[in-house]
């Protein structure tokens, strides 16, 4: 049948796909030991191969595209086989009132037999007895076709299931192949494009006069309490900057700042164009920023809730920015560095201040704001650049503390080191994932 001949073909192409991967895979895929593998492949090797692995993938997207074609017909009441199928099951249907009419034909034959009259004469009954006689053989030959209807009608059926069937599984094995071409495209497009940025140095993302800094944050936060902030990212550079994401994260410490409580603190954000809250990522990534013009500032709202259980200890807010311009030029990362130290009080504690003046400490050469002001008491220090009333930009150094009457401990301070440092591979290496 031209269905199952067209499968067939689909399905092939679906099963040799593989190794045409397999003969593109060894250009950007080495799983061999160091001591075992071949030479780093070249630029136009990765080229060739990311070409191969593009043809193979859409050959087996072709392949089950018209899978899917053949399948809906395959499915479908007009396939040929459905079709014979509704006929064979049609002719069962009338073979069998046929049978029922002859079966009927001979009951009505023997009772008009029997009631024949005793005066009936010698040619009525002769009459009778062949009715009787014709009809029984009618119902015979009725049965039979009945019988070999049916069984038409069920090998049609089954014939036309068989075919759905296979149409499907051909289907599935299409899917599949589309999936492995896909992820072998995908690793070779992928190879490719890190190969190009090792060529052209390895460029990394660049200091900028970009920072974010916290504003608004109290200088101690209480267990089972939610605390609202701000985090105001400003553009310091002389050029719109495409796309800024920032990076914001809490750490905590127990008052002898060896046991991490980062566990228990909770943070959200929102923006005037996302109001809705959401929880910061894992990777403490904030995007959708937008273009930021020169000398401009946005403003990202936090919400730091703390668990109840939250032990009494020192915290920090660690934060960070970085840009992706459309030219693939990008900045940021440790020259817009930002702390703000801050203590945990234990749930039942009073509140502490709600807000702090904050006293830049850093080098930066652009305008900066003035830092968190809060509206009751309180002074915290944060590390920024010099201050102006609109915007935070770049500077040097971090904060030695939020609080006026706290040190943060070793603990805490190597803690906030350590994400800091994370927080810079992750910002200054975002490049190639932020063009992509």
């Amino acid at each position: 049948m031209k269905i199952r001949r067209t499968l067939a073909t689909a399905v092939a192409v679906a099963i040799t796909t593989p190794a045409v991967l397999l003969s593109v895979t060894p250009a950007f895929a080495d799983s061999k030991p160091a001591a075992e593998s071949r030479a780093k492949p070249t630029i136009e090797e990765l080229e060739k191969a990311a070409a191969e692995a593009q043809k193979a993938y859409d050959k087996a997207l072709a392949a089950k595209d018209a899978g899917y074609e053949e399948l809906k017909t395959a499915l479908s009441d007009k396939a040929p086989l459905a079709v014979a199928a509704a006929a064979a099951r049609k002719a069962a249907t009338e073979a069998a009132a046929a049978k029922t009419a002859a079966d009927q034909a001979v009951t009505d034959a023997r009772a008009a037999l029997a009631d024949l009259p005793d005066t009936a004469t010698d040619a009525e009954r002769t009459a009778a007895e062949k009715a009787v006689t014709d009809a029984e053989t009618a119902a015979a030959t009725a049965a039979t076709a009945k019988t070999e209807a049916d069984t038409k009608a069920t090998e049609a059926g089954t014939a036309s299931d068989d075919a759905r069937v296979a149409a499907a599984r051909a289907y599935s094995v299409l899917q599949n192949a589309l999936a492995d071409a896909l992820a072998a495209k995908t690793a070779a497009d992928e190879a490719l494009t890190k190969a190009r940025d090792e060529e052209k140095g390895g460029q990394d993302c660049v200091g900028a006069d970009l920072r974010a800094a916290v504003t608004g944050m109290p200088a101690s936060v209480t267990a089972g309490t939610t605390t609202t902030f701000s985090l105001r990212v400003g553009n310091g550079t002389k050029q719109t900057l495409d796309a800024v994401t920032t990076y914001a994260n809490v750490h905590t410490t127990d008052t002898t700042g060896l046991k991490t409580t980062d566990g228990y603190m909770h943070l959200q954000w929102s923006t005037a164009a996302s109001p809705k809250w959401r929880a910061v990522p894992a990777d403490h990534l904030i995007s959708g920023l937008g273009p930021l013009k020169a000398g401009a500032h946005t403003d990202v709202k936090l919400r730091l809730t703390v668990d109840a259980k939250a032990p009494a200890g020192n915290g920090v807010v660690l934060t960070s920015a970085d840009y992706v311009n459309k030219d693939g030029s990008c900045g940021g990362g440790g020259a817009g560095m930002d702390t703000y130290a801050f203590t945990v009080k234990a749930a039942g504690s009073k509140t502490g201040t709600t807000g702090g003046t904050g006293e830049g400490a850093g080098t930066g050469s652009g305008s900066g704001s003035s830092g968190a002001t809060g509206s009751t008491g309180g002074s915290g220090q944060q590390a920024q650049g010099s201050a102006s009333d609109d915007s935070v930009t770049a500077g040097g150094g971090l904060a030695s503390t939020g609080a006026s009457d706290a040190t943060v401990p070793l603990g805490l301070a190597g803690g906030a080191a350590v994400v800091l440092g994370g927080a810079a591979v992750l910002v200054v290496r975002r490049r190639a994932g932020a063009e992509a």
